[in-house]
């Protein structure tokens, strides 16, 4: 079992460690140009995950069901669910698209910064948009493939794609002058190889994979997988992650948006600082996904054995993880911090908030686990509700905590307040969830 898992854990590790080392390298171009591209990029980012994450049900969603539908051998179900994905990625894209101005005019009222740094997170804003088709596309494909236990496609989809936004970036960036345009162009760009990719390879796979004629697009399984009897249930495990992502990203979009309200130089170092996050949460998600796929894929074979110890071995790679993390975290923070930007103001203030990095593996390594173990036995209700009460949480210690300090609060406990706010949402998260293990994941494979 644990060969299986790293099987599928180590190319979903590779194919997200490449997401954000992408990021890293944007904040490292731009943080040698100045203070205000950094708070651009972060604003950006923090605007793109708002609009984007609220439709990872594209690809969590697809990977369950098709992890099931490949455990029970139903591979015409497992076309239909492809479809399914692909159409509602296309039609959210270019409604993303159509809604892009009034979308614009909401930044300066959810985010606060200089008219510079808002001026340049607009740039980055209005050229990135036109990728929404190949993202959210992708999101569709990459979560089919993990779902039929293939997950080394995805991974070489995602070093394409982020060696080709890299190298676009650095071009237009540094060669052409292009400065915080030239980065989205790159991201865009990049996009539409990664989608040319992934078709590419489904059409490989329908080719290749054969255990029964069914496999294989038509447009009788199209009418069918868009009949209303049989999207309902994708619209219904679906709308809990929406539900649960919209929280989610609420939590991240409020924390950038606080930090610019503290500062410009907070809004900067917390930037910084969500980088260590960012790479600890995607390797623990190639083993949220390894988990995705094997809790589905022995659920829809109702195998209970085999479904425990898969889950038993996951949590203990997390531990293991967990204390991996911390360590490097401890021992070359800093270091970390000059590659990002060789601003010492900025590194001498992101030095005062460095405990809070070694939390982020101990706090949150359980609430990745079980978000992939309970998506793959698309027990959605149970991820949902904890993402609810995690969030009341967020809100009310920090909001709670301001509120004791009163009105002259100083910038350091301000910034304080905020990351244990966030540390009580990730302990939360995955507490609820380990609560529900038994009843919601085991018990669907009896």
């Amino acid at each position: 079992m644990n060969k299986r898992i790293l099987g599928l854990a180590l190319p979903n590790i590779i194919t997200n460690i490449t997401i954000p080392l992408l990021g890293m390298v944007d904040m490292a171009i731009v943080g040698h140009l100045s203070a205000a591209h950094i708070g651009a990029i972060a604003i950006g980012t923090q605007l793109f995950n708002l609009i984007y994450w609220n439709f990872g049900f594209l690809r969590m969603g697809t990977s369950g069901f098709t992890a099931q539908a490949f455990g029970a051998e139903r591979w015409d179900e497992a076309v239909k669910i492809l479809i399914r994905a692909c159409t509602i990625a296309l039609a959210i894209a270019l409604l993303i698209i159509a809604l892009q101005w009034p979308i614009s005019l909401a930044v300066p009222y959810i985010f606060e910064g200089s008219n510079h740094v808002l001026n340049l997170t607009l740039t980055y804003f209005f050229v990135r948009i036109w990728a929404a088709p190949a993202t959210l596309g992708l999101y569709a494909i990459k979560g089919w493939f993990i779902g039929m236990q293939d997950s080394k496609t995805p991974m070489w989809i995602a070093i394409a794609l982020n060696i080709i936004n890299i190298l676009a970036s650095l071009i237009f960036v540094l060669v052409l002058k292009w400065d915080i345009f030239g980065v989205a162009l790159g991201t865009v760009i990049a996009n539409y190889s990664g989608l040319a990719m992934g078709l590419f390879f489904l059409r490989r796979k329908f080719r290749n994979f054969n255990p029964l004629s069914s496999f294989r697009p038509s447009l009788s399984s199209i009418k069918e997988a868009l009949l209303w009897n049989e999207m309902r249930r994708f619209f219904k495990v679906n709308s809990d992650i929406f539900l649960r992502t919209l929280c989610l990203s609420g939590v991240f979009t409020f924390i950038t948006a606080a930090s610019s309200h503290i500062s410009d130089q907070i809004l900067a170092v917390d930037a910084l600082l969500l980088q260590f996050f960012t790479l600890f949460s995607y390797i623990m998600d190639g083993f949220a996904y390894a988990g995705e796929s094997l809790v589905g894929r022995h659920i829809g074979a109702r195998q209970k054995r085999h479904l425990k110890l898969a889950v038993q071995l996951l949590i203990l790679w997390g531990l293991a993880l967990t204390v991996v993390f911390t360590g490097l975290y401890a021992s070359f923070g800093n270091q970390f911090l000059h590659i990002f930007t060789d601003k010492e103001d900025i590194i001498i203030a992101a030095g005062n908030y460095m405990g809070w990095v070694l939390a982020i593996p101990i706090c949150g390594f359980a609430a990745f686990l079980f978000d992939g173990i309970f998506i793959g036995a698309t027990a959605t209700h149970t991820m949902r509700n904890a993402m609810f009460i995690a969030t009341a949480a967020f809100f009310a210690v920090y909001y709670g905590l301001k509120h004791y300090y009163g009105a002259n609060i100083d910038e350091h406990a301000w910034n304080n307040i905020l990351w244990i706010a966030f540390m009580v949402f990730l302990i939360l998260r995955g507490l609820l969830q380990a609560l529900r293990l038994r009843r919601d994941v085991y018990k669907q494979a009896e």
